[in-house]
């Protein structure tokens, strides 16, 4: 095994890993503030990827293309939220059927299965080919870091106003938020319309990085983002209590997720198991927190005794 490959190969791990920490902070919205697994990401990392390329394709400049599919994970947040509130369809099969629903609005935005984007002919934000021999104010990995910390300052300052204090009071006890007078199904609604926003976000910068839109592209991005959100909590949470660091660890879980992973292909792991891989690292890691409660937690004796006070 040549050392040198995995050398160079860790850059480009280390961009994937940042343009999928902002998914994986999307799906820490909905998974650890709303307390709701939304599936819905499987499609709207599509739709935010389809909805830039197209834009991009048609004439129009990278940033409006960009706001174009944060609207468009905005409208798909929105539609898993009218399910699952107005129809009082269960969190997980709203997203599960937003997602179905958008396999078609995705083929019928791209018009095909897949579309393709040249970096030679469009002004790409970021590119593959961005990563190695080029400016740092072009390269990859520090524009994707810059707009992680714009997300995460504006995501700090949302959720520190009355509005995303309600939200935050919605997924810890919806039961008291809605005693206290706060409209829990609004703010289940605007949590999966700014969750969906980030994830089409990433799907966009992730289009343009590969140079190409997919119907597939989203395939399994719930896993990577629990994967990310497990790993960075399990690494960082003894470390990062402030709120925006928390969110930063997440995307330093995704960036360890896809240094692991190069590891694993760099180690002649056949490609074919990733997907395994990648669900039982969710799984272990989900399952540490049961283990360490069931087998290496003390025991207390009734009436809060311990031996020592016996």
């Amino acid at each position: 095994m040549n050392v040198l490959t995995l050398i160079n190969a860790l850059p480009g791990a280390i961009a994937q890993g940042l343009i999928w920490g902002i998914m994986a902070i999307g799906v820490y919205i909905t998974y650890r503030i709303l307390d709701i697994a939304d599936l819905t990401v499987d499609g709207t990392m599509c739709v935010g990827g389809a909805a830039c390329i197209m834009m991009m394709l048609n004439g129009y400049n990278v940033w409006i293309s960009l706001l174009v599919a944060l609207l468009a994970g905005t409208a798909a947040g929105f539609v898993t939220g009218i399910f699952h509130t107005a129809m009082g369809i269960p969190p997980i099969l709203a997203g599960i059927l937003t997602q179905l629903a958008l396999w078609s609005v995705n083929l019928k935005i791209m018009g095909k299965a897949n579309q393709a984007i040249n970096v030679d002919k469009y002004d790409l934000l970021v590119s593959l080919r961005y990563i190695k021999g080029v400016a740092i104010t072009k390269n990859t990995i520090f524009i994707v870091t810059v707009l992680i910390v714009l997300v995460i300052a504006v995501l700090y300052w949302f959720f520190g106003t009355e509005l995303g204090c309600s939200i935050r009071a919605t997924g810890c006890n919806s039961n008291m938020a809605r005693a206290q007078g706060i409209n829990t199904n609004f703010n289940k609604v605007l949590g999966l319309m700014l969750s969906n926003a980030m994830v089409a976000l990433s799907g966009a910068l992730l289009a343009q990085y590969q140079g190409f839109a997919d119907i597939n592209m989203g395939r399994g991005a719930i896993v990577i983002g629990l994967a990310a959100v497990i790993i960075g909590e399990a690494v960082f949470g003894r470390i990062f209590h402030n709120f925006g660091l928390r969110l930063f660890s997440i995307a330093l879980g995704s960036v360890i997720y896809y240094l692991v992973l190069q590891v694993v292909i760099w180690l002649g792991v056949d490609t074919d198991l990733l997907k395994m891989f990648s669900a039982l690292v969710v799984a272990i890691f989900l399952a540490i927190p049961y283990w360490k409660s069931t087998y290496f937690s003390k025991p207390v004796k009734k009436g809060g005794k311990t031996d020592a006070g016996n």
